[in-house]
């Protein structure tokens, strides 16, 4: 009997095909890297459409060459891929440009603001610097003002999830739980915003320009023999809706209940619960669809989290990896011994995240800064700090979910790239004060997905089920009483005040610049 799952996982800078048996155990990976984007400007980030599809096909027929694989097992596929990466295809669903890359920090200027009585209640609740913002980060508003040749033969204005979804199905549908991006897209009701909604001003369109949305769970259509040919997937199969890659994952985490937060420690790092009901952590701020139907992620993020990790080590780490290469280890493991060489708290070395400006959380003034430099710091102290900075901006976070949603978080799971390192997940326990939880595979994103197409296709009944199924532990991480007390006092009298006191200067910065 068919019981096996196939998840394709498209990140940032790989592609995974991923097979997993219905108790959560991955039997199988291809793991194919991809050049995440192109820039022909700065700012820009842009990416050749067939380089995802290509990397697609290339992990799947990867897969197959694996000993122990059999096609005739698998009795569901899902699609996983990062948010808001925008495509415009034509009636034939060829991409009339280039996609563009969630990454990419282009802005259409000088729209027309929301009117009518959406604007004056939005200049009423201090929220119309907000609106324009929301609309100058709208991929199809710059589309729309500076290629109107390539908007007038847009067909589909598509997500990366839907795009793939066509090539491997023949259909133009998305998953609602693939639906983060800056489009007309109603996050409380999870639907495309209804008439007279204030986003179609934002972001005028056609409602037929975007894709019909199927809920998490349900079919999206079937495998067609030119996507079977491309991919080696069995024609046929039920491609089933999962979710965007950060919902996956926070479902293969284990975290469906409001008092366990999901810690990414990916190329962006976010803190995400799941709850029933619709809140928005900080106004305007949606709260995303999960990766079961009907529920919410609250989330707070830090744009570039991880990847200050990887700049870090690209700028400061040369000394490791070539010491790595010379003992024959990951150097993931020298970088934990360089992190544990400090004593908790950086010698007084405290770092605010924020490398790339936010809409409210932080302010699109916010910049990057490390204070409490000595002459006894080096290296060591600021990578440390970095992780310690990522992890009080994530309890931050916490707090304001906490706030918010009037519900305590007393566990952590913490998945991505960065919950490989002993160090950052002890880092974290303690900066938290809290246990914090590994899951038992690195592949969260995948199993998430992968958890809902046994949902879809009957193999476990219910989400709750597919959870204590297929979701296990691998390490708990337990605060330490005295690292925990040091690091209380760093972020009550010290991180907790940085923000406010150098807002005035960030704010200098952005008008100098």
């Amino acid at each position: 009997m068919a019981e096996n799952l196939l998840a394709i996982d498209h990140g940032t800078q790989s592609v995974r095909a991923l097979l997993f048996d219905p108790r959560g155990n991955l039997l199988a990976k291809q793991r194919v890297p991809i050049e995440p984007y192109y820039s022909d400007a700065p700012g820009l980030a842009e990416q050749k459409p067939e380089v995802f599809w290509n990397a697609v096909c290339q992990a799947c027929q990867g897969l197959w060459q694996q000993p122990g694989v059999e096609k005739t097992s698998i009795a569901a596929v899902a699609l996983t891929t990062q948010r808001s990466t925008v495509l415009f295809v034509d009636e034939n669903g060829r991409p009339l440009r280039p996609a563009i890359h969630w990454l990419d920090q282009r802005r259409a200027e000088n729209l027309p603001p929301v009117g009518g009585l959406w604007g004056a209640a939005f200049k009423v609740a201090g929220a119309s610097e907000t609106v324009a913002y929301l609309a100058a980060e709208a991929e199809c508003n710059w589309v729309r003002t500076q290629q109107p040749e390539v908007w007038e033969k847009t067909h589909k204005v598509l997500l990366l999830s839907g795009f793939l979804t066509y090539l491997l199905t023949g259909n133009m549908v998305d998953s609602v739980g693939s639906t983060v991006a800056y489009l007309p897209f109603d996050y409380k009701s999870q639907k495309w915003a209804a008439k007279g909604d204030w986003r179609w001003q934002a972001m005028p369109m056609r409602r037929e320009m975007l894709t019909d949305l199927v809920p998490q769970g349900q079919e999206l259509g079937r495998i067609s023999p030119q996507a079977a040919e491309a991919t080696g997937i069995p024609a046929g199969l039920p491609l089933i809706a999962a979710a965007a890659d950060k919902a996956c994952e926070v479902l293969g985490a284990g975290s469906l209940e409001p008092q366990v937060a999901c810690l990414s420690y990916g190329t962006t790092a976010t803190i995400n619960t799941t709850h029933k009901k619709y809140i928005e952590i900080v106004p305007l701020l949606p709260a995303y669809p999960a990766a079961e139907p009907g529920l919410y992620n609250l989330e707070l993020q830090i744009f570039r989290g991880y990847w200050m990790v990887s700049w870090f080590k690209q700028e400061f780490g040369l000394r490791e990896q070539r010491l790595a290469d010379e003992r024959g280890v990951e150097p993931e493991a020298l970088f934990d011994e360089l992190v544990e060489s400090v004593a908790p708290g950086s010698q007084g070395l405290v770092l605010q995240p924020y490398w790339s400006p936010g809409l409210r959380h932080p302010g699109p003034e916010a910049r990057g800064a490390i204070i409490g430099f000595g002459d006894s710091h080096t290296r060591a102290h600021i990578y440390r700090a970095i992780l310690e900075g990522l992890a009080y901006a994530l309890r931050d976070g916490k707090e304001k979910t906490e706030r918010r949603s009037g519900k305590p978080i007393t566990e952590l799971r913490v998945a991505g790239g960065g919950s490989q390192s002993n160090a950052a997940m002890q880092i974290t326990a303690d900066i938290f004060n809290l246990p914090a939880s590994r899951p038992h595979v690195y592949e969260a994103s995948g199993l998430g997905a992968a958890m809902v197409a046994a949902v879809g296709a009957g193999i476990h009944p219910s989400f709750d089920a597919a959870l204590k199924e297929m979701t296990h532990l691998e390490r708990t991480f337990l605060p330490r009483p005295e690292a925990s007390a040091i690091y209380e006092e760093l972020y009550q009298q010290v991180y907790l005040k940085m923000y406010e006191r150098l807002k005035p200067l960030y704010q200098a910065i952005r008008k100098i610049r």
